[in-house]
């Protein structure tokens, strides 16, 4: 380890985990991910901080939020500098629609410079993250798998694969022949849109994930990993709630699975502690490839 690298792991507290094996995340197979949702307040405060508070405990590979065009209020060489300097590579990137929400970022809203800013940072897969409240009409629900396959269209041509995130709204009986998801999936090209499926939300909503991946094998490369208490339905750490991971991950190749983020939108402890639990947990089950 270099001097300066023991000197900024000294300083955050964490150089007892690096010796005691984080280190060895180069060698695995799969590198740890999470969403950076995740640690959205310390990411207010200082972004580079808080990226090497991650790095020094394991994690590697990010799903960000929040383009508008800039990445935490940086530019795209300036967040690229950051990356290279925490030893970190972001995968994934979250999308609203732009229906409601204006800003440049959107898939309504300069979604071209939007691909064309993430294919710089190397990005992967962009996702459209969110329907606001406003957004859950029949009028909206009808057109949106259109606007995904769009997207899609203009991602595809950058190497960029285009998917929707779900939370538990989409599960809710929409009309005679099924949800809102079900209609997303069956309504949009299987090409042009994966689904990036979030196991809290769709356990929450009392569906099987598992069930999903076999009737839309290979549909689903990207899922959300948080955990459920078992009687508030609150947010937990990996591990210390309901939901039966092992199950979900021995279906990994009939879902297509290639990437997963760690995600937990809230916390009773310092999230930074949660996500130690979180990754403790993710190692002693070995939920790598």
């Amino acid at each position: 380890m270099l001097r300066k690298d023991f000197i900024k792991l000294s300083s955050l507290g964490f150089i007892g985990l690096y010796s005691c094996g984080v280190s060895g995340f180069a060698d695995r197979k799969k590198n740890l991910a999470i969403q950076l949702y995740t640690i959205r307040d310390a990411l207010s405060d200082n972004p580079e901080k808080a990226l090497e508070k991650l790095a020094a405990l394991g994690y590697r590979e990010l799903e960000i939020y929040g383009y508008n065009g800039t990445f935490f209020g940086k530019n795209k060489t300036e967040f690229q500098s950051i990356l290279k300097n925490t030893g970190l590579k972001i995968i994934s990137s979250h999308h609203t629609t732009g229906v409601m929400d204006k800003s440049a970022g959107t898939l309504l809203n300069n979604w071209e410079q939007s691909v064309e800013d993430l294919n710089f940072l190397g990005a992967k897969y962009m996702v459209c993250s969110y329907l606001f409240p406003e957004e859950r009409t029949t009028e909206h629900y009808r057109k949106f798998p259109e606007l995904l396959e769009i997207s899609g269209e203009v991602t595809q041509k950058a190497g960029i694969q285009m998917a929707y995130h779900n939370h538990d709204f989409e599960f809710e009986k929409w009309d005679e022949k099924g949800t809102i998801y079900d209609f997303i999936l069956e309504n949009s090209s299987s090409e042009l849109v994966k689904m990036e499926l979030d196991l809290y939300w769709i356990s929450k909503a009392g569906l099987d994930p598992v069930a999903y991946f076999e009737k839309h094998p290979g549909r689903f490369p990207l899922w959300h990993v948080k955990d459920m208490q078992k009687d508030s339905k609150d947010f937990t750490e990996i591990g210390n709630g309901t939901i039966d991971f092992k199950r979900i991950f021995e279906a990994r190749k009939k879902a297509g699975l290639k990437y997963w983020f760690v995600e937990q939108d809230s916390s009773d402890k310092d999230i930074f502690e949660s996500i130690s639990i979180s990754r403790d947990y993710i190692l002693k089950n070995h939920f790598f490839f």
